[in-house]
């Protein structure tokens, strides 16, 4: 079985770092976020983490001070900065301290899961460090949230990517309310009128991807979210 890898992020933006964390953890990492620079270097010796995630502006300690205190404690460890700093001079001086990457915001989450995975990859010279697969029963289809398939009788749907994650935090909260603005945080990025109504066409989809099974239900809980729901 692969081992979940452990994350140690510093992201002192509230809103982007609770949906950083939730989305993190959706595919399968372990996160401990700190929102203080001058917490990060005492929490960061708590527990053995495999790779950092770093916001350069934080109050009381920069991120820069903060990945060189972390390469004085864990010389081997990687780490890639999350930052609005666009000038060439930020982005030389991230790479300096020993950065294996550098994010600018706004950035295509996705793309930062794959970032991730590769710098995991490298630094342990296998994949063990990357989740381990999701398979979810839904009823009488298979979901594979990896290779985005809702399978029955042999018979595959692909998925798009935002379709898979949707469903995913779907089954994640079976017969439990999935809250929308959680779901367009987590995964649009944003809750407006356009994401809500690009999420209602997604959900419509799923529905007509599980109308197979009669047993399945995605329900609307008005002024909520929705309610994935299966019958024995």
């Amino acid at each position: 079985m692969k081992n979940k890898a452990s994350i140690f992020l510093v992201e002192d933006d509230h809103n982007f770092g609770s949906v950083l964390k939730a989305y993190l953890e959706m595919n399968g990492y372990l996160v401990s976020w700190i929102d203080d620079g001058k917490d990060a270097l005492k929490e960061f010796g708590q527990q053995p983490y495999d790779i950092c995630l770093l916001d350069v502006m934080l109050p009381n300690l920069d991120g820069f001070s903060i990945a060189s205190g972390i390469k004085k404690i864990r010389p081997e460890i990687p780490f890639i900065f999350l930052t609005a700093k666009t000038l060439k001079e930020d982005i030389l001086k991230g790479y300096s301290t020993g950065a294996d990457d550098y994010v600018t915001k706004p950035f295509d989450s996705e793309v930062l899961i794959c970032k991730i995975e590769a710098i995991l990859t490298r630094a342990s010279g296998s994949a063990l460090t990357a989740p381990e697969q999701e398979l979810f029963t839904l009823g009488k289809y298979t979901f594979n949230h990896d290779l985005r398939e809702i399978v029955l009788d042999d018979i595959k749907q692909k998925l798009s990517p935002k379709e898979a994650d949707l469903l995913r935090m779907l089954c994640q909260h079976r017969n439990e309310v999935l809250p929308r603005e959680l779901a367009l945080r987590t995964i649009w990025g944003e809750e407006s009128y356009f994401t809500t109504r690009s999420m209602d066409v997604f959900i419509s989809k799923l529905r007509k991807y599980l109308k197979d099974d009669q047993a399945i239900q995605i329900l609307n809980v008005h002024g909520n979210g929705f309610r994935l729901m299966i019958s024995d």
